[in-house]
């Protein structure tokens, strides 16, 4: 048989007529390039400003009302606690509440009017040594340019004499800026994610694709039943790719582990169940394995890009960092992160365990929900 264009023609019909049929294909294909440029366009900030900062103040006075109000005047710091106890000021950083503690050590203003050049702590949250580099880098200049109208008069020599005070930075939880300590444990998110969701979003797609779905709607069983017997099996799976990540994490990039490992089980059980949870959910909805794994890469790429996996959460926007807090590996990277590098207990990865453990309810009702006892 000759090469016919008129042949060629009819499948060509043909696959245009298959694919204006498959919605949901139809869909992703304008959906997925569409979500990646606002993403990247709008969402994505590598120099994150506005950072959540708690102020301790040691020496109340008109030097540190003055340090106060250009803290608060900057773009990179926003003053949301102030206090006069460093302790309480750490424990905001050890939860995460804040990037930054300031600390204006006692008797700031005697030293500096002595010309003895007194310090400021800044300690950093360096869990993400990106994330606050640039503020860091520009704290020196704020705190002069805040001073600068107070150094007058008897004070202007202060004002002249370089510096007049001194500025310690302390990075705290990775005093090194080793990327691999933020990188590694973020990866333990985002491999459960990607695997566990593909695995499971096929469980019920491949019933219909083989024609051993009619079996299962046979079967006495109910849909909480059938949904626990299609995920148990990949619980194990994922608690065995946590623990092969978490030794490659010791003993390979050597990862500090400083928390719970009890409490990190934990965590790793609720994410695992609530990814699996998702996966569930899309099997229910697509009609093929194709589709399924379509549904998977939709949001596996909001659940990198909005996590603060790759780019600081806190650089996004306000409606993106809406939509990451939706996303489960939101709180899993917290949890994993200030167990493993900040020693957190219970009490300070609680914030972030309620909102899993909520994702994980909502994600297994509405898979029931979906569960279809017909064919059709």
């Amino acid at each position: 048989m000759r090469f016919s264009l008129l042949r060629v023609r009819a499948i060509l019909i043909k696959e245009y007529i298959q694919m204006r049929r498959d919605r949901l294909t139809l869909a992703m294909i304008v959906g997925v390039p569409v979500m990646q440029l606002f993403l990247f366009g709008f969402a994505i900030n590598l120099d994150p400003k506005h950072l959540p900062t708690a102020l301790t103040i040691e020496d109340p006075g008109a030097f540190s009302d003055s340090i106060t109000a250009g803290l608060m005047n900057s773009d990179y710091f926003r003053v949301v606690r102030q206090t006069r106890s460093p302790a309480e000021a750490r424990r905001l950083l050890d939860r995460g509440t804040v990037s930054f503690v300031v600390n204006i050590p006692a008797n700031f203003s005697r030293d500096l009017v002595r010309g003895a050049s007194p310090t400021i702590l800044l300690e950093a949250d360096a869990t993400d040594p990106a994330s606050g580099s640039r503020a860091v880098g520009a704290f020196q200049g704020l705190i002069e340019n805040a001073l600068r109208d107070d150094l007058k008069g008897p004070l202007a020599a202060r004002a002249a004499a370089s510096p007049a005070f001194q500025v310690a930075v302390h990075e705290r939880y990775n005093p090194e800026s080793n990327t691999q300590y933020n990188v590694v444990p973020g990866l333990l998110g985002v491999i459960l994610t990607m695997t566990l969701v593909l695995m499971t979003s096929m469980a019920v797609t491949r019933e219909r694709e083989r024609g051993t779905y009619e079996n299962l709607l046979a079967m006495p069983v109910r849909p909480l039943e059938i949904m626990t017997g299609k995920i148990a099996p990949y619980v194990i799976v994922g608690l065995i790719q946590s623990a092969l990540i978490l030794v490659a994490a010791k003993i390979v990039f050597a990862v500090p582990m400083l928390g719970s490992l009890t409490l990190l089980s934990g965590a790793l059980l609720l994410f695992i169940t609530a990814n699996l949870a998702v996966g569930y959910t899309f099997s229910t909805v697509a009609k093929s394995q194709l589709q399924a794994m379509q549904m998977m890469v939709f949001f596996l790429l909001p659940s990198i890009l909005l996590s603060g996996f790759v780019f600081p959460f806190r650089g996004m926007p306000g409606w993106a960092q809406a939509l990451g807090e939706i996303m489960p590996i939101t709180h899993f990277l917290r949890i994993v992160r200030g167990v493993m590098l900040k020693a957190n207990g219970f009490a300070d990865v609680w914030p972030q365990f309620w909102p899993l453990a909520l994702f994980t309810a909502a994600a297994g009702a509405l898979a029931l929900a979906r569960f279809r006892r017909t064919l059709d």
